[in-house]
């Protein structure tokens, strides 16, 4: 933090080395060597560097052959994988072994065979020879293996059980079943095409995502986290709960830019959790706070951790619609966290951080307040036409430059490949699963699972909007469960979103509904990673705060619907007005459901007038005069006899008074 937030740091805030750990706990692809050897180091670093050189440099020039390019990236992040990250819990970790060698080099042998045999592979499109199926059974086998190490079990088992579906097709229930493919069609597939491994997924990985990835890299080695944490806490940090709204606020910022909600909470969290706590927040509604931020992160303009760039890629679209209209969401998705923690802080009378130990916004942004230009930048050309690729680039050119202007975010030259290095190995965990995500894609692409699951969800829904929605969520929720943001919008967009297009609705609209359900299988126990962070931090019960967590973030679950039956909140298709109106009443909406939830608003609330509340914010969401009408009706009923007991109550407290 800057010299004057210096006074707020708790004690029991988490050292570096406490951080790490718990990122390790949670996050698979936090375990990485640390090597003691120093020719490995510089080895590692070479290669990195390398991979994040050749990134920035095709961003300009343009990349190679689609398949080329792919492969390349594939190859160089499996390196990188077998070396950094241990096969199992005692293999070295100071060091990569000789199996981690060769399995390095058999991923180099991947990338040379496509590169020196390319037009061969061309020309026999459909009909490869015994080199094509031996090296498509290797990079299937090292893709396995190296995302187990980096992305966890959960992800490659589910890669695993798709190649099955594959091969055994016949043999399975009519419902799922089809005519089967060899082990040689399924692993030619996966390799030879630009729809298995190297497909869409590791695509946008090998563009789009590595490169924002670095530009994030190149921000935390200039302090941006800290301006984010230093405005938060100069805005809102004297607020009633200020520490909670300070979690909100910085995760929110921070959570667009970085991809992974676990890492968002862990490094935001370490400071903002101890924080709600010393204010009066119970230890499992501080770690729930973070998380809900955290993971809200994830559907923010302008970068939603990347995700927009693949939807608008999926799509056809243009980002800076996908950007826009998923503004009016991301907002009414932190109004629904603010609402509560505001609540909960009034309810309970805990009151902020006095001013005196906050930092001064003019001195925060005189100190730091330079770094926000490259994010300007960024938007401005997003904005203005320019592709992603070469406007990621032009932002980490425009970081290096502005962090010069003050001595505490000047980039040395060992700070710059620092962050090239920093930005690369970042990127590994989500290179890893987009390539197996590419293999059940690819799977489902071959054999026409998606289609299948398409139909299983429209059968339970019964030819009913309301039941299709909630089934799709379901699945949204099953699919992204255990998975980073960006593996998970390609799963459900996949899989789950064909069902709603095939109702009827918009795909873009499809897409965003499946998306933040996805998102949200972060908070929802059992597998609840974002929350469970939190818990490691707040010494809360992990269970406990992901419930918490999930009320929190109530507005998630409800926007989404609002925006399928008011696609007017996306922005879809119609005019100002309509924008304006639906934004008003879905925001009165998601006010009236974090009160209805929290049980107070300008007093505490009975449970038959939390019920009501909660009805009227339901009623919000089904567009229609009436709808509208009869949700404000129900809120003024809540808001009269609020008034009239809160009034009741202050008289009363007003004669005790009189009487002592």
């Amino acid at each position: 933090m800057g010299q004057m937030s210096e006074a707020v740091r708790p004690v029991e805030e988490l050292s570096t080395e406490e951080q790490k750990k718990l990122i390790e706990k949670y996050d698979t692809e936090s375990r990485f060597r640390n090597f003691n050897i120093p020719w490995m180091v510089r080895l590692v670093t070479f290669i990195a560097v390398g991979l994040a050189l050749f990134h920035l440099i095709t961003s300009f020039t343009g990349p190679l052959v689609t398949l080329k390019h792919r492969a390349l990236h594939t190859g160089v992040i499996l390196v990188l994988v077998f070396l950094l990250y241990p096969s199992r819990k005692k293999a070295p970790r100071q060091r990569a072994t000789v199996i981690d060698f060769l399995l390095a080099i058999m991923a180099v042998a991947t990338i040379l065979y496509i590169f020196t045999d390319y037009m061969g592979i061309v020309n026999r499109a459909g009909l490869p020879n015994t080199s094509d199926f031996l090296f498509s059974l290797l990079i299937v086998i090292l893709v396995l293996e190296g995302g187990r190490r980096v992305v966890g079990i959960g992800l490659t088992v589910l890669s695993a059980l798709f190649l099955l579906y594959a091969y055994f097709g016949p043999y399975l229930p009519r419902l799922i079943a089809h005519r089967g493919y060899s082990i040689e069609d399924i692993t030619t597939y996966m390799y030879l095409t630009t729809e298995g491994i190297f497909g869409t997924a590791i695509g946008v990985s090998a563009t789009y995502i590595f490169l924002f990835v670095l530009f994030g890299a190149f921000l935390n080695r200039t302090g941006l986290g800290q301006l984010f944490n230093d405005t938060a806490m100069a805005i809102s940090g004297h607020t009633a709960g200020g520490p909670a709204k300070v979690s909100v606020i910085s995760s929110g910022f921070l959570g667009s830019i970085n991809g992974s909600a676990i890492a968002n909470v862990v490094t935001t969290g370490s400071f903002t959790i101890p924080l709600m706590k010393r204010t009066g927040y119970s230890k499992n509604f501080s770690g729930a706070v973070e998380a809900a931020a955290s993971v809200g992160g994830q559907v923010l303009p302008p970068v939603m951790g990347a995700t927009a760039f693949i939807m608008a890629e999926t799509l056809g679209m243009k980002y800076s619609d996908i950007a826009l209209a998923a503004i009016l969401p991301g907002i009414l998705y932190y109004m629904g966290v603010i609402t509560v923690v505001h609540l909960r802080a009034k309810k309970r009378g805990l009151r902020g951080l006095t001013r005196e130990e906050l930092p001064s916004l003019i001195e925060v942004m005189k100190e730091r307040g330079h770094l926000l230009i490259p994010l300007i930048v960024l938007i401005y050309m997003l904005f203005s036409g320019y592709t992603p690729i070469y406007a990621a680039a032009w932002a980490i050119i425009t970081t290096i430059v502005i962090a010069m202007i003050r001595k505490k975010t000047r980039l040395s030259i060992k700070g710059i490949i620092g962050a090239l290095e920093d930005g690369t190995r970042s990127a590994v965990g989500v290179a890893m699963a987009c390539a197996m995500v590419g293999i059940i894609v690819g799977v489902a692409s071959l054999t026409g699972f998606g289609l299948k699951m398409t139909s299983a969800i429209l059968i339970l829904g019964q030819d009913t909007l309301i039941l299709t929605l909630f089934f799709t969520m379901i699945a949204s929720i099953i699919l992204g469960m255990g998975l980073p943001s960006i593996p998970t919008y390609i799963i459900t967009s996949s899989m789950a979103a064909p069902a709603l297009v095939q109702f009827g609705i918009e795909p873009f609209v499809s897409h965003m509904f499946v998306f933040y359900f996805g998102i949200l299988a972060n908070l929802t126990p059992p597998v609840a990673l974002a929350a469970f962070a939190g818990a490691g931090i707040s010494g809360g019960n992990p269970n406990r705060t992901g419930f918490i967590s999930l009320k929190l973030a109530a507005a998630g679950v409800l926007v989404p619907y609002i925006f399928v039956y008011s696609p007017e909140l996306l922005m879809q298709g119609t005019n100002g007005w309509e924008i304006a109106w639906v934004a008003t009443t879905a925001a009165i909406g998601v006010i009236a459901l974090g009160a209805g939830l929290e049980g107070y608003f300008m007093t505490t609330m009975v449970w038959p007038l939390r019920v009501i509340t909660i009805m009227a914010a339901v009623t919000l969401v089904i567009p229609g005069v009436l709808t509208d009408a009869i949700g404000l009706g129900l809120l003024a009923l809540v808001v009269i006899v609020q008034f009239i007991v809160k009034k009741r109550v202050t008289s009363a407290h007003e004669e005790e008074k009189i009487a002592k």
